[in-house]
């Protein structure tokens, strides 16, 4: 078992990019920019690197390696997207890694690519890339190819020896859970499971029982054995429910027009373990998006416009505005899951001046994207 923790000081210890790892400080695929160049870099590693797995780490500086880190990312549908614009695309795993240093629901992402062993091309024209063509690294560059297109094995016995090195051990897995509940979580009911006599998982959260079942809130669960991060929210409420052989979360998301707010089940999570060593996750979107009459969406959708542009034009908000402000990404979110594709766009509009504006307001814009990420590429 690898400990992805170890997995990428290993990989910034090379220093330097190279044809089977990059570095970013962070990634935007929710702009066309970013998730263009976000495919050319897959694309790029898994042709140069044809027989083992490349990576890109995520929340990193790129002059001087710092690790900074980026927020917890758990678009389980990426390998979509992937599958969407490349042909012959490679496996892809996107991981939340945590460090000790790193603030509260900031992590290292880790980018797992495993080529199929044939060459990977764009599908399509994305932003300034045309269908068809082909990508491979040269050094730290990510750069198109035309001609004399041939994979080859380069990286493997490197590769293979920087993940020996990660390598998982009991001292380290015994203080991942220590650390887990007695530092990072002591305020929080915190518990862990052993499955299959190898892996561990923690989990804590504020615990809250309606009729027979258990709510979590303010969630964070963790594989410690790969030191990854499963689920982390601090607005969104869970259940979760074991056996023998697996753990299995259901993710709520609380949605509504005013004070009429109501519970609806998002996604469900299974992590299955086997007795050779290994797991696997399989996530279903179980959304059914409540629908609202349009005439009061129009409404609101009107008003959170208004509202937007007076933050852009420094205009003080009043009072109620204030108020109607809070309800901004969650109304925004509603109105596109009723029909209105312009409130996307709004929404990215959005992040930059309500960063600005209000920290809490800018939380529940990203948990807003978050949602609307896992419909969008489900």
């Amino acid at each position: 078992m690898i400990n992805k923790r170890l997995l990428v000081k290993n990989l910034l210890a090379h220093n330097d990019e190279n044809s089977f790892y990059d570095k970013k400080r962070f990634i935007n695929i929710g702009q066309k920019e970013g998730k263009a160049k976000f495919l050319k870099h897959v694309c790029a590693l898994a042709n140069s690197n044809p027989y083992n797995n490349s990576y890109i780490a995520i929340g990193v500086e790129d002059e001087d390696n710092t690790i900074v880190g980026v927020d917890f990312f758990d678009d389980s549908k990426i390998q979509n997207l992937v599958n969407a614009y490349l042909d012959n695309p490679p496996r892809i795993a996107y991981e939340n890694i945590p460090f000790p240093h790193l603030p509260e629901g900031k992590v290292v992402g880790l980018v797992t690519i495993t080529s199929n062993g044939k060459v990977c091309a764009l599908r399509k024209n994305i932003w300034k890339y045309y269908g068809g063509s082909v990508f491979f690294r040269e050094g730290s560059i990510s750069l198109p190819k035309a001609y004399d297109i041939e994979l080859k094995d380069v990286n493997s016995k490197t590769v293979a020896t920087i993940e020996q090195h990660a390598r998982n051990n009991i001292e380290l897995t015994l203080d991942g859970v220590i650390d887990f509940i007695n530092h990072r979580h002591k305020d929080l009911t915190s518990s862990y499971k052993v499955f299959k006599e190898q892996f561990v998982i923690c989990w804590a959260g504020n615990e809250k029982r309606v009729k027979d079942q258990t709510y979590y809130s303010r969630v964070d669960i963790e594989l410690i054995n790969e030191q990854v991060k499963l689920f982390y929210s601090t607005l969104d409420e869970i259940t979760i429910t074991i056996d023998e052989g697996s753990f299995n979360i259901i993710e709520y998301v609380q949605l509504g027009l005013g004070k009429q707010l109501n519970y609806y089940p998002l996604e469900k999570v299974f992590i299955s373990f086997s007795d050779n060593g290994k797991y696997k996750i399989k996530s279903d979107l179980i959304f059914e998006p409540p629908q609202f009459d349009k005439k009061t969406l129009h409404h609101i959708y009107n008003a959170n416009n208004s509202l937007l542009n007076k933050l852009n034009k420094g205009i003080a908000l009043k009072t109620t505005e204030k108020l109607d402000l809070r309800q901004l990404p969650a109304t925004y979110l509603i109105c596109f899951l009723n029909g209105f594709e312009e409130a996307k766009d709004k929404m990215d509009m959005a992040r930059p001046v309500l960063k600005k504006y209000n920290k809490g307001i800018y939380e529940s814009l990203k948990e807003s994207l978050r949602i609307l990420r896992k419909v969008k590429y489900s």
